[in-house]
């Protein structure tokens, strides 16, 4: 077995780091007192190979050759000893902390690397002209598929990565020259849209307070990753314009500095925080679509060791509520992981068993009463991490009225949450859903409307819609739940529930015809659904709305 010599990092605190950019200009220093630059081609290089190696580690043999070609052995390996001497002379007592060596490897001890520049500011190692045909071919290999190196960008300390959320912040609107009624408006505005954010069980928001003292010089978006540590914020500028304020927001991803869109509002001078605010309602929206997206796209191609835990909770979470079957049965793989790297967080146990409850509730399951037990166990972790968890109680209360029928558990595990956090949106949605179920219409329409109003940024905004409709079946208002039904299924068309409100509220308004039509769909999309089975498991089947739906569809053409 190797063994490496005992690194400094065990024995001292170490206080410098090294900084390698390995794209257009490859640049290697050392960061401690002072600055300290490596700038020979082979020695860059050599840091180079090491910092994209799995564990940082590579033989001496691939090295001489790649570096020095095929000279001989003793060649070969002279070259290295006096390179490594090199680098030893010139970082001093860091050079053992960073690099490791045995007889046969070299380890470049990556917790104290961080990867700097940008992988779209030029060719990997573009200046690095090194004759050896060795070299040349593995630059040309990784030119040629720059993902692979250009994900260490996105990979952060293992301190950091165990969050279960992204990180985000609003800097208050920037201002041209001296107007003070302009400033506060534009530290209002971040003000709001932090509060809307916070409401989000996805994100971490960060205080406009904190970010307004980033946003009293030009803003420097690095300054404000490392100060603030977030993934993402929204910046923008504020001006008058003949009788109108316009406000310019930008969605900037922290991390590589690149701007993902930007809205351009006008509103008229007086009525400027009455209409930004409905204004602020697209951008909020539009910023937990884009996260949702992002995270779907990123974790799409990597191996699980190279995705952060937020990204696994988001990609998890909003793969879980899309319409592909394909997606749910994937989301389930990047919540399990986020659950077993963060052990003693609720948030990802909560959400796995959110998705162990739409298995079982949809029908997808093989095994209903394994998945039941899964997805109860999953929300008694979570609540044994924290019982004060609004989120946690929430799914605990979801499972309970999904899975078991206990209403009268469901119940006061949404009004524990509510207690909690008053602005707990999915413990409205789902207690308007249960009141729903219970034939109680008025109380479920206030209830999911509470809900929509507290979650402008959810990504799967179709489900909140889709227990609108619900909720207006239960109150008989029945041309308003076709609209939220249509609304949902515009996003999600084989939501099943959406589509028994949708043949429900057809039926009721007597549009037969139509609602046959929307029941035939059904059976063309889930043809396992049927009655037998709805009377079997829907909590809401012994009320009056359950009755209500089951005549429907069976009018409608479902056996």
């Amino acid at each position: 077995m190797l063994t490496f010599p005992q690194r400094q990092s065990e024995t001292s605190v170490l206080t410098a780091r090294l900084e390698i950019s390995l794209f257009g200009t490859c640049a290697i220093r050392v960061i401690g007192e002072e600055v300290r630059e490596i700038r020979g081609a082979k020695h860059r290089a050599l840091f180079a190979m090491l910092a994209t190696a799995p564990l940082g580690r590579r033989t001496r043999t691939y090295l001489q050759n790649t570096l020095w070609g095929y000279a001989g052995y003793d060649s070969g390996h002279q070259n290295l000893r006096r390179a490594l001497s090199d680098l030893r002379k010139l970082m001093g007592d860091d050079f053992s902390a960073f690099v490791h060596t045995t007889n046969s490897d070299i380890e470049l001890d990556l917790e104290h690397v961080t990867y700097v520049g940008d992988p779209n500011g030029g060719a990997f190692l573009e200046d690095l002209n090194i004759a050896e045909q060795e070299f040349r071919d593995w630059v040309d290999g990784i030119r040629a598929a720059p993902d692979q190196v250009a994900a260490l960008y996105r990979i952060t300390p293992r301190a950091q990565l165990s969050r279960p959320r992204p990180r985000i912040t609003a800097l208050p609107l920037s201002v041209l020259g001296a107007d003070p009624e302009l400033r506060v408006l534009g530290d209002w505005a971040a003000e709001e849209m932090c509060r809307s954010l916070s409401r989000s069980n996805l994100l971490t928001v960060i205080s406009h307070l904190s970010s307004r003292a980033m946003a009293v010089n030009l803003i420097d978006i690095q300054s404000v990753r490392e100060t603030l540590d977030v993934d993402y914020l929204i910046t923008g500028t504020l001006r008058r314009f003949k009788g109108d304020l316009v406000a310019d927001f930008d969605f900037v991803d922290a991390r590589s500095g690149n701007i993902l869109w930007n809205r351009h509002l006008a509103c008229p001078v007086g009525a400027f925080t009455e209409e930004l605010q409905g204004h602020l309602v697209n951008v909020i929206q539009t910023i937990g679509r884009t996260i949702a997206d992002a995270a779907i796209q990123y974790v799409r191609d990597r191996p699980l060791p190279m995705i952060e835990d937020h990204h696994l909770v988001i990609a998890g979470v909003s793969m879980m509520h899309r319409p592909q079957m394909r997606d749910f049965l994937s989301s389930r793989e990047y919540l399990v992981e986020a659950a077993k790297r963060m052990p003693n967080t609720a948030e990802p146990h909560a959400w796995l068993g959110k998705w162990y409850v739409l298995s079982v509730f949809k029908g997808f399951t093989t095994d209903p009463d394994g998945d039941t037990q899964k997805a109860l166990d999953c929300t008694a972790r979570a609540l044994d991490i924290d019982p004060e968890s609004s989120f946690s109680l929430t799914i605990d209360g979801f499972a309970n009225n999904n899975l078991l029928r206990n209403m009268d558990v469901a119940e006061a595990r949404y009004n524990a949450a509510l207690e909690v956090n008053p602005n707990e949106s999915l413990s409205w949605l789902l207690r308007g859903a249960l009141m729903a179920f219970q034939d109680d219409g008025a109380a479920a329409i206030r209830a999911t409307q509470t809900a929509r109003g507290l979650s402008p940024i959810d990504p799967f905004g179709y489900y909140y819609d889709s227990l609108a409709s619900t909720a207006y079946v239960s109150a008989e208002q029945f041309e308003k739940a076709l609209s939220f039904a249509d609304r949902s299924l515009a996003v999600n068309d084989r939501h099943l529930s959406t589509m028994r409100s949708k043949v429900t509220a057809l039926y009721n308004l007597g549009r037969h015809e139509e609602a046959r039509e929307a029941a035939l769909l059904i059976r063309r999309r889930h043809p396992d659904f049927n009655l037998e089975h709805y009377r079997a498991s829907h909590p809401s089947s012994d009320h009056r709305v359950g009755k209500m739906v089951i005549e429907a569809l069976q009018s409608s053409g479902i056996t």
